[in-house]
């Protein structure tokens, strides 16, 4: 993900709205990201149709169960030709090294594998949740870190977390190593469920490979605009 780019989330409940949504902007290729609600209603249909008109597609499914169970449900995933997939770092190296392999064996032949990236810890996910309730007796940092660490070990292509965190990864990790981060919104905004949020520009100063961007664009009144405006504060802030 050489072009930085932003992927929209396609946070909606069918593709009626989806197709409504996407209306707005024309021909215009994007990077798409489904979630399990939309992908849970429609299936690989629509992956299939939105790669066929020339669209990018993050598939952001969070894989984590037994490596074995990963390896062949990320093949199937690869199978759909979709440019990025999710695993939970929290199921460990085995299950994220199977299911790269899944990925591998699953890409139709003379093509590219998708990128693997691996959840850190939900931007929804505050320290005291971490330490509390999950159980983790880190600081966030640390457990980003640790999480991002072993990820690169087995053979992710990066992480996702929030934008905060990407100048400890890349001092950490390699700096080819992708840093995706959710949790985007424009000044001023609501941050929802979301804890640990920052602006389009502030995520490329800090150094973000690509940002995803949910209900700021698909609640904005007019989302072409919205997209626009975000994608002019993204590309600015990532030019200095």
């Amino acid at each position: 993900m050489n072009d930085h780019p932003l992927i929209i989330a396609m946070d909606v409940p069918d593709k009626s709205e989806a197709d409504a949504l996407l209306a707005s902007f024309g021909q215009t290729p994007l990077f798409l990201k489904v979630g399990m609600e939309l992908f849970y209603k429609e299936g690989p249909a629509l992956v299939e149709e939105w790669k066929a008109e020339g669209h990018r597609v993050f598939l952001d499914l969070k894989l984590h169960d037994i490596p074995n169970t990963v390896q062949r449900a990320a093949a199937q995933l690869a199978r759909l030709q979709v440019d990025l997939v999710t695993v939970h770092a929290a199921g460990g190296s085995r299950m994220m090294a199977r299911a790269v392999e899944g990925l591998e064996q699953g890409t139709p032949f003379g093509k590219k594998r998708p990128a693997c990236i691996a959840v850190t810890q939900l931007t929804s996910t505050s320290e005291a949740v971490l330490n509390e309730e999950l159980g983790i007796p880190l600081s966030m940092n640390e457990a980003v870190t640790a999480y991002a660490d072993l990820a690169e070990r087995s053979g992710q292509d990066g992480v996702v977390c929030a934008a905060g965190e990407v100048p400890l990864i890349k001092s950490t990790c390699s700096r080819s190593f992708l840093t995706v981060t959710p949790g985007i919104r424009r000044a001023g905004e609501e941050a929802g469920d979301q804890t640990r949020v920052v602006t389009p520009g502030v995520a490329a100063e800090l150094g973000s490979d690509a940002i995803v961007v949910g209900r700021s664009i698909t609640g904005a009144i007019d989302p072409t605009r919205a997209y626009e405006q975000m994608e002019q504060e993204w590309r600015m802030s990532d030019a200095k």
